[in-house]
């Protein structure tokens, strides 16, 4: 029999939290999994499986997938939904924390992918979602290894789609606007050390947190998307026998993704000079 289990990463909060009580509802097998396995216990109650995962360990990985496998065959479906924004001017960032960020937005996501594909493999049927984001398709100022890390995700997803293609397994991208979830603060966990520095790039690092705080709280949040809604994408991605390659959701994403595809460079460089003022000596 084929199995059509979803193991879903990053499920305490928000996207992931909201896509297992969807699925779980809905009679999906699902498997929830946080770093944390207690925030999710109450999950069990919507009728999911709970697991400890952490994506920046690679035993922490083998061990869920194994679960999963040795219960259900095969990881049937894979939501690639653990992540979080680094913000901060470049060279303010310190480089461990832009590793961290690769580690959980990035290499944890596709290390748990090369560990599920066996089994989609052999059994002829697998989906791969990775909630990317608006942000992988253009980079905003104080941005760049949240950006980076979105912009990775979206290239190897692409790669990943026309290589396991043949084997029945299908990979979809999802793109949401601003989400109406916990971000702002975790926005402004990340990017705290950053802004403690009394150097060049103080003032700008302050700016770019108030900036997120204020999508939040603006117009940006009058349009948000509910976590919920993009739950009902990544669903569709999971159980449409022709799942599209990327899902944008929010009306947002949708039209922020077109305007920047039509703005040159330098076009979008004299937008951002009205939005953002420059780091100055």
């Amino acid at each position: 029999m084929t199995s059509k289990a979803v193991l879903i990463t990053g499920c305490s909060t928000g996207i992931g939290r909201a896509t297992a009580e969807r699925l779980a509802g809905r009679g999906h097998k699902v498997y929830a999994t946080a770093r944390n396995v207690a925030s999710i216990e109450d999950l069990r109650e919507a009728g999911c499986e709970t697991l400890a995962l952490d994506v920046t360990d690679s035993e922490s990985m083998v061990q869920a997938v194994k679960a999963v496998e040795d219960a259900e065959g095969a990881v049937g479906a894979l939501v690639n939904n653990a992540g979080y924004s680094q913000g901060g001017a470049v060279e303010s960032l310190d480089m461990d924390a832009i590793r961290r960020q690769f580690e959980t937005n990035v290499f944890g996501a596709f290390e748990l992918a090369q560990r599920c594909l066996p089994g989609m493999r052999a059994q002829g049927w697998g989906r791969v979602v990775n909630v990317s984001s608006m942000g992988g398709r253009f980079t905003l100022p104080g941005g760049g290894a949240y950006h980076a890390s979105k912009h990775a995700m979206e290239a190897l997803s692409d790669a990943l789609r026309w290589e396991v293609k043949d084997f029945g397994v299908r990979v979809s991208i999802i793109e949401p606007g601003v989400v109406l979830t916990n971000f702002p603060q975790a926005h402004a966990g990340a990017i705290g050390d950053a802004q403690a520095d009394e150097g060049p790039y103080a003032v700008f690092n302050a700016a770019v947190r108030e900036r997120v705080d204020g999508a939040y709280e603006g117009f940006l949040a009058a349009i948000g998307t509910k976590p919920a809604k993009v739950a009902r994408v990544i669903e569709r991605a999971i159980t449409s026998p022709l799942s599209k390659p990327r899902y944008r959701v929010g009306m947002d994403a949708r039209s922020v993704i077109v305007l920047r595809r039509m703005m040159p460079d330098r076009v979008f460089d004299a937008f951002l000079r009205t939005q953002y003022s420059r780091p100055k000596p």
